[in-house]
């Protein structure tokens, strides 16, 4: 995925360990923490976009039921 920001490259890799670490997704505030973001909106949006590029998906209505994509 090379069309990824580094923002959003930034998203996944903390995604990442966090499910490594503690079996499931972090929330969108332990999110912006990790990311420095303060704006939970903010990591929303590119939460969405990384959604919509297939790099990870949802189980449910909430970002915490995330997972990452093949």
């Amino acid at each position: 995925m090379d069309h990824l920001s580094q923002r959003q490259e930034q998203i996944l890799a903390c995604i990442r360990e966090w499910i490594s670490e503690h079996g499931e997704a972090p929330t969108i505030r332990e999110i912006g923490r990790a990311v420095g973001l303060s704006s939970p909106s903010s990591v929303a949006y590119h939460l969405r976009r990384l959604e919509q590029y297939g790099a990870i998906s949802r189980g449910g209505r909430r970002w915490r039921s995330c997972r990452m994509s093949s």
